[in-house]
């Protein structure tokens, strides 16, 4: 069987189970607001506008902006919570009008025959209003389940596991068997959720009590299954294949479980994958949460929602500590270090050797034809230029800085993902892009980074952060200590090509570089 398909099919039951709980929680806790709700507002016209006004408002909202929302609404908690309330309130709007619609829309003249047979306010409702409206509510909860299963993928930025994280990794490795097997089960489940709930309303439209039976056992049956993984660790590496050895299984963090952190680009998922080896080598039952935005994964460190994860230097310093100007490499380390405890009481565990410092490039051809060397360069030019980013560089302070000072603003900029930036370039549909300099793909597709000469750019050296609770556990960094400047520039390199232009996971690149790192002795630090 093909590794990619395999390793594919091995996080299926994880990622399936999750997204399943997610999907049915959200939508059973939203026919529980909505359906009496809208049952009492069905009488009451005001009401009924108010409410029905307040979800369509909601309802603008695009699902991923709603999603990150809830992130700071409760308190910086990543992962299930945030995700859950966000998704629910997606499912609220078509329950709801369907419901109201559905109860407003029975002809007076049944209502008053219930009068006259002597049926009470509530045996009208259940003996006849209900069940008259059932069919329009029923098309409302599909609608509903459709929505919120499909929204359920963009949990992922918020740390919330879903078949989301098959699409997400997969664009930012251009693994697109892992785009396909998020896509084909998600709309499978909701296809499933769908069918069920129609076949539902068959059984009870005809009264057909074997079939609601039977489709009833068919749900309970689908979520059970999808629960069962949920208590077991899912781990993707297997331990006793780790450079550490069996010995290493009797470190203090053995049984423990540890979550590891990346953000949503190739470099990350490997280092996420190789802190996971040295952690479950070490014993620990490795969670991982990757596809996390900048701010989202160091709040995440800080509430000690995720123990560790590689953050950058200059990123900490502009984004998070707020510090536009930069300063020498080593003054900037140790002023972070001394800030991030006082502050946070989060440990920087040391720089792991290389620095991937955001940089701007262009098409070697192209520069050399614009005689473009700098951003200096760049200022005469800017009006007729066009500049990609990634979806938060231009909204971080290193991009304002850069801009200002180099006279960049009349350039236009165009966001895309980190998939397609390099790709964009190479192709011409962009003419300078942000890069990061420790890609693969500028030296495969031939690209010129521009120098900085007014020092603009801060240094990014990558550096494992942990957080309070996971700083007070000394095993987690011993089991991470021998990585802190055993990484340089190249190696990082390499492994970034071997997964974005070669066919490498980056759980394979992972474990190459753990071997590399584990053949050298006595590692410097930088």
């Amino acid at each position: 069987m093909n590794a990619n398909f395999a390793e594919r099919l091995a996080e299926l039951p994880h990622f399936l189970s999750a997204h399943v709980v997610l999907s049915v929680t959200a939508i059973l806790t939203g026919i529980a607001l909505s359906v009496p709700l809208g049952i009492h507002a069905a009488q009451r016209p005001k009401l009924a506008a108010v409410t029905l006004n307040v979800a369509s408002v909601i309802q603008t909202i695009p699902g991923l902006a709603l999603l990150a929302l809830m992130v700071p609404l409760l308190g910086g908690t990543i992962g299930y919570l945030p995700a859950f309330v966000a998704l629910m309130l997606y499912s609220v709007l078509p329950i709801l009008r369907n419901t109201i619609v559905g109860l407003q829309g029975i002809e007076p003249q049944i209502r008053e025959a219930a009068r006259g047979i002597g049926l009470t306010d509530r045996d009208r409702l259940w003996q006849i209003e209900l069940p008259l409206a059932l069919p329009v509510i029923v098309a409302g909860l599909r609608t509903a389940t459709v929505w919120v299963v499909g929204s359920a993928t963009l949990a992922t930025p918020v740390g919330a596991t879903s078949l989301g994280n098959y699409i997400f990794a997969g664009l930012q490795t251009r693994n697109w068997l892992s785009v396909l097997f998020g896509c084909v089960f998600a709309a499978g489940l909701a296809i499933v959720l769908d069918q069920a709930i129609r076949l539902l309303e068959i059984a009870a439209r005809d009264r057909r009590r074997g079939m609601a039976m039977g489709v009833g056992v068919f749900l309970a049956a689908l979520v059970a299954v999808s629960v069962a993984p949920r208590f077991v660790s899912f781990d993707g590496s297997d331990p006793a294949q780790g450079p550490l050895g069996e010995a290493a299984a009797a470190r203090s963090i053995a049984g423990e479980r540890v979550v590891v952190g990346a953000k949503a680009y190739t470099e990350q998922y490997i280092l996420g994958a190789l802190m996971e080896r040295r952690l479950a080598a070490a014993g620990a039952r490795v969670d991982r949460r990757d596809n996390l935005g900048s701010t989202i994964a160091f709040d995440a460190l800080r509430t000690g929602e995720i123990d560790a994860y590689v953050d950058f230097t200059g990123t900490i310093w502009a984004t998070v500590m707020n510090r536009p100007e930069p300063i020498d490499r080593y003054v900037m380390f140790t002023e972070m270090s001394a800030w991030l405890w006082q502050e946070h009481g989060i440990v920087t565990l040391g720089r792991l050797g290389y620095e991937n410092a955001y940089g701007f490039a262009m098409r070697r051809d192209a520069a050399e034809a614009l005689e473009v060397d700098s951003l200096d360069d760049l200022a005469p030019l800017a009006g007729d230029l066009v500049i990609g980013g990634d979806p938060e560089v231009f909204a971080r302070a290193e991009w304002t800085a850069t801009r200002d000072a180099y006279g960049l603003g009349p350039m236009e900029t165009r966001t895309m993902d980190n998939t397609f930036l390099y790709s964009a370039v190479r192709d011409g549909q962009v003419d300078v892009i942000t890069a990061y300099t420790t890609d693969g793909r500028i030296a495969a597709f031939d690209l010129a980074v521009l120098d900085d000469p007014l020092a603009v750019l801060p240094p990014y050296d990558a550096v494992i952060l942990l957080s309070p609770e996971a700083a007070q556990r000394p095993g987690l960094a011993e089991a991470l200590a021998p990585l802190i400047g055993a990484i340089d520039a190249q190696t990082m390199r390499e492994a970034n090509r071997r997964v974005d232009l070669g066919d490498q996971t980056p759980a394979q690149a992972a474990a190459w570089l753990d071997a590399r790192i584990s053949s050298r002795t006595g590692p410097e630090e930088p």
